[in-house]
């Protein structure tokens, strides 16, 4: 018979994995088809570009958020309540506006992304703090957010809201829901309170120092350099995998969270055998072959190579990402381990990703053409063969000149990170 204290960290146990099923399952709700839908209402490629630029955007101004007002002066569950509330009001009225212009449509994108990206930190934070064994159990919650996320794309098509507005309606139904169940979740103090606020900490740039060392800055301008191709599958992948037959946009993408649940699994094994410089080579280089079969499948819509290249999402966000902050974790050591974590995402998932936004919308603008009847043709052949040979180059520089002597030995040490590093989710889907 179970102990009350058992009980009770049940309880705590469902509360937070719901609580994580819930966040991943608003974004993944509309992020995947927001392109198709978009395209779907006549929104051009440069619009398109900007509605997935505001969350690089969001993800830049998340840490003053919290730095400033969330971890010194509220409870964690309340912070999340209130945000989750304001964000699924704004993607509710995101159709309505689209109905006005695509200004106003990307204006309550951006709006709610500056409610909800925030709460990945504190989703995280309030898990973490609620735990007895972060190690163990931090894993086993936050592969509910990755449910969460195919959960959602499936919905949406069941209900075939691939291109239609309904799924913002969904997707801001269940931030509502959230919000109101956030404040349910475990009493969370505000982990900062008292403390004065530092925009150096809050970007992480204490980190700089270990720039010094060569290995390291490679590691981050290729980091950098990788998330402006990586940009381009998040803005126009469900709008290709829709022009490429597949009428279940939101179902066919979920394959990549899928894989990814694989990879992790398999990660540690991979850790003792190859290390971090290869484990981050390989990640780069599924990133090539997935533009290339995109690239491949164009002319002709093969269904396969289209299905091959989201499935490798696995790789390439496991092995590049996830590898990248045990890599930055076992760099930075324990003093400044928080501040590198957040100079990374800042110059990832926040400047990469923002830099790439505008790119790829430019590109897929070049490469469109109207025919006879008024329809634009995208040449998605040249289009995927960009990003394809840009991170090609990336890979090259990396191996060439990537030269810290880390054993497998050590890396396979750092394959467990301190908690909430490289379990922790960065915006770019998942």
């Amino acid at each position: 018979m179970d102990q009350p204290g058992q009980r009770s960290g049940t309880v705590v146990a469902t509360q937070l994995s719901v609580m994580m099923f819930l966040q991943f399952f608003i974004w993944g709700a509309w992020y995947v088809t927001m392109g198709p839908f978009m395209d779907a209402a006549g929104m051009g490629a440069k619009s398109i570009a900007w509605a997935y630029t505001v969350g690089p955007i969001a993800a830049i101004a998340s840490p003053f958020f919290l730095g400033m007002v969330a971890d010194r002066f509220f409870a964690t569950e309340r912070v999340t309540a209130v945000m989750h509330l304001l964000g699924g009001v704004f993607l509710c009225a995101a159709p309505i506006a689209a109905q006005q212009s695509e200004v106003l449509f990307v204006v309550a994108i951006l709006l709610h992304m500056l409610c909800y990206m925030p709460t990945l930190g504190l989703t995280s934070s309030l898990a973490l703090h609620n735990m007895t064994n972060a190690e163990k159990q931090f894993p086993l919650i936050r592969v509910f957010g990755t449910i969460g996320w195919i959960v959602a794309n499936w919905v949406i098509s069941l209900l075939a809201f691939d291109t239609s507005p309904n799924m913002f309606y969904v997707a801001g139904g269940c931030g509502l829901l959230l919000g109101v169940y956030s404040f349910v979740l475990p009493h969370t103090p505000a982990p900062a309170k008292g403390k004065p606020f530092s925009a150096r900490d809050a970007l992480g740039l204490d980190s700089l120092v270990m720039l010094k060392s060569r290995s390291f800055a490679v590691f981050c301008v290729c980091s950098f350099l990788l998330c402006i191709p990586l940009a381009a599958y998040y803005a126009f992948a469900g709008q290709y995998v829709g022009e490429s037959g597949f009428e279940k946009i939101a179902s066919t993408m979920s394959f990549g969270q899928m894989s990814e649940i694989f990879f992790m699994l398999v990660m540690p094994l991979c850790f003792a055998r190859l290390g971090v410089k290869w484990m981050l080579s390989i990640g780069m280089l599924a990133w090539v072959v997935r533009y290339g079969l995109f690239a491949g499948a164009a002319d002709e819509q093969i269904k396969w190579m289209v299905l091959g290249g989201i499935v490798l999402h696995g790789i390439c966000y496991d092995f590049f990402f996830v590898t990248g902050q045990i890599y930055v974790d076992g760099k930075a050591g324990a003093k400044i381990r928080s501040q590198a974590q957040g100079f990374y995402v800042l110059l990832t998932q926040g400047l990469g990703m923002l830099v790439g936004a505008q790119l790829a919308g430019v590109l897929v603008a070049r490469y469109t053409t109207t025919d006879d009847a008024g329809t634009d043709i995208i040449d998605w052949g040249t289009v995927w063969m960009y990003p394809a040979i840009f991170a090609a180059v990336v890979l090259v520089v990396f191996v060439a000149l990537f030269k810290d002597r880390i054993t497998p030995a050590a890396d396979s040490e750092l394959a467990s990170p301190t908690p909430g590093t490289a379990a922790e989710p960065i915006p770019a889907t998942n």
